[in-house]
């Protein structure tokens, strides 16, 4: 169907479709009811707003797009942990039987070619590449064999997390929450676009050097083991967030350490999907 996106302009945040040629402004059509993009999936509107978005004209070129997150203000943001074998190896941790589930805060995202600000607090900022997927149709105890009926769309996340701050405490919490820690976009891309999952790569690369890589089909817990896992505990809602895990590789488990600092560029990128590029600065 499309790619959609959130973005800043001089006017404030809207949203649209990415098309041939730049971007489809869908926020400040006055024949749209929704005025973002979480609105237009709960209202069940991306097909309608993709026929549109396919018959118009671009507004913008997409060079001139201030990216936000994909949804900047989900009401969850739910993140799993250890969910590919690579990683739970890594880490050291044992084989467990439900998925590990920890939460970002919203006000934590960035968008596609923003910043991640490196905090003084820490010299531990690592990587950790991940597919989200972007829930379209609410629900309570989502039955596995339904589950993908509830997804709306898929995008590239970068659950960026200082690593001493999250092993302070058993608690993943702190370190998973600095501000602009969670790159989060380009695109909602639809899943007609990226097609059954699981031979989709997952790649993060840092300063252009692949320091991840695996397949989709390598996740521990699948997308509707956890879609349904979450929604037993929690309604979800349209426009929610499942972060699925990251790959091993990470930063904190290479010897030496391999964190990111001011100055580096890490990019997250999925087959379909697209690619997540951000870049660090010092909070200093």
């Amino acid at each position: 169907m499309m790619r959609f996106l959130s973005f800043e302009t001089d006017g404030g945040h809207s949203f649209g479709a990415a098309v041939d040629g730049g971007v489809v402004d869908l926020g400040r059509r006055p024949d749209v009811a929704a005025k973002s993009l979480r609105e237009a999936i709960a209202m069940g509107a991306l097909a309608k707003l993709a026929e549109l978005a396919a018959s118009s004209r671009p507004d913008m070129v997409q060079g001139d797009v201030r990216f936000l997150p994909v949804i900047p203000d989900p009401a969850k943001i739910l993140c799993i942990g250890l969910n590919y074998e690579t990683h739970r190896l890594e880490t050291g941790r044992q084989v467990v039987g439900h998925p590990t589930v920890f939460t970002r805060f919203a006000d934590t995202q960035i968008g596609h070619r923003g910043q991640i600000v490196a905090p003084k607090v820490s010299r531990s900022l690592d990587y950790e590449g991940e597919l989200a997927v972007i829930i379209g149709h609410g629900g309570r105890y989502i039955a596995e064999a339904d589950a993908f009926n509830h997804v709306a769309g898929y995008a590239c996340y970068n659950d960026a997390t200082l690593r001493d701050w999250q092993s302070h405490t058993h608690q993943f919490t702190p370190g998973k929450n600095f501000p602009t820690t969670g790159p989060f976009g380009p695109y909602l891309v639809t899943p007609d676009e990226v097609g059954v999952i699981g031979p989709q790569r997952i790649r993060t690369r840092l300063n252009g050097e692949t320091v991840q890589s695996a397949t989709l089909g390598e996740m521990i817990f699948s997308i509707p083991v956890l879609i349904n896992y979450v929604s037993s505990f929690t309604p979800l809602r349209p426009g929610d967030v499942i972060c699925t895990g990251t790959p091993g590789g990470v930063g904190a488990k290479r010897e030496p350490p391999l964190f990111m600092k001011p100055g580096d560029t890490v990019e997250v990128e999925i087959d379909g999907v697209g690619l997540l590029a951000s870049s660090i600065v010092s909070e200093d």
